[in-house]
């Protein structure tokens, strides 16, 4: 016989279950939250679609290799089911793509919603006259595709570290290098030196780390790929030793690459690549970002790399990459504080 569990009680446990995680200041109030991982896209298409060229376009797409990882992984996890199984439970889904044929729609056509049903959502709706149309529309749209879902990803991360981090280690960059980063909570271990900050979770399958450093921007040399690489070997070979005597960490030079570009008027340079210690056999994926200092004339190089042996990365070194985004620079810090003292 079942028993019941008395009314109160149920609210306690409810609030308790509240207090151990801050509640996202963006949510609207009685909008349920979304289901589903990161990273994991429904469709929703029948069978005549699915099967043909346009489903078999965009399954292509979604599960596109995710760049820089020691082994293929697709970019998006994908479930596909009909449109009749589309109920209220699917409809929570964080990430949904419906592709729609429709003689209407002639040259192929995308149309983008959030938070219709749940948050944080984005659907995704491809329409077009035929299949075939519609897998060269989701081929020629390839990397908007792919951008805009990671981006939305990313972008969830940010906006959950910004009420969810670890203060602490925000507290200790700010002490240490004069910027801030916002790190997820779990990462609670961290050490200090010379112009340099390693945090990590130091975990014992899964190693998550970020390091923050810094270095005197001297030539924009720095900025090429060999200077990028000669710099990152310098400050973390000297500050992340392996466990065997002499043994360091060292940028794989068959697997890097270097994009500089702007953003709302700040230069960053992005280095994605895989790491290595010299004399162990210790490995993985590693991500910076790098961006210039103007109050003190120095680079700040924010960086997150991943230790997890036959497990798969993708979603772990992705989270810590969001980390990156929300580097403030001295300016920036200097600035918030202004206007705080004016308000």
């Amino acid at each position: 016989m079942k028993r019941l569990i008395p009314f109160a009680l149920v609210m306690i446990l409810l609030s308790l279950l509240a207090c151990n995680r801050k509640r996202d200041p963006n949510k609207p109030f009685l909008v349920p939250s979304s289901s589903g991982n990161p990273y994991e896209v429904l469709v929703v298409a029948e069978d005549s679609v699915w099967g043909t060229a346009g489903g078999k376009a965009l399954k292509k797409v979604l599960n596109t290799p995710v760049p820089m990882l020691p082994q293929d992984e697709p970019s998006f996890h994908v479930t596909r089911i009909k449109n009749d199984d589309y109920d209220r439970i699917f409809k929570l889904f964080r990430n949904i793509i419906f592709i729609k044929i429709d003689d209407d729609y002639r040259g192929g056509k995308i149309l983008f919603d959030r938070n219709v049903n749940s948050y944080p959502q984005v659907i995704i709706t491809i329409h077009a006259e035929d299949t075939d149309e519609a897998a060269a529309y989701i081929n020629a749209n390839k990397s908007s595709i792919i951008g805009f879902l990671y981006n939305e990803e990313i972008v969830r991360q940010c906006d959950y570290l910004s009420y969810n981090h670890n203060y602490a280690i925000s507290d200790t960059v700010k002490k240490v290098l004069g910027c801030d980063i916002l790190v997820p909570s779990d990462l609670l271990k961290v050490k200090t030196g010379k112009d340099f900050v390693w945090i990590s979770n130091d975990g014992l399958s899964t190693v998550q780390n970020i390091v923050v450093y810094t270095y005197p921007y001297a030539t924009e040399k720095v900025f090429d790929k060999h200077g990028y690489v000669a710099l990152r070997d310098t400050f973390l070979g000297r500050n992340i030793p392996g466990y065997n005597p002499g043994s360091k960490m060292q940028t794989n030079k068959e697997c890097v690459e270097v994009n500089n570009y702007t953003k709302n008027g700040q230069f960053i340079q992005e280095g994605r690549g895989l790491w290595e210690m010299s004399g162990d056999a210790m490995g993985g994926p590693f991500v910076s970002l790098s961006r210039i200092d103007t109050l003190n004339n120095r680079v700040i190089v924010a960086e997150a790399f991943v230790y997890a042996p036959s497990k798969m990365k993708r979603s772990i070194i992705r989270r810590l990459e969001a980390s990156l985004y929300t580097l403030k620079m001295p300016a920036e810090l200097t600035k918030e504080q202004e206007e705080k003292k004016d308000d």
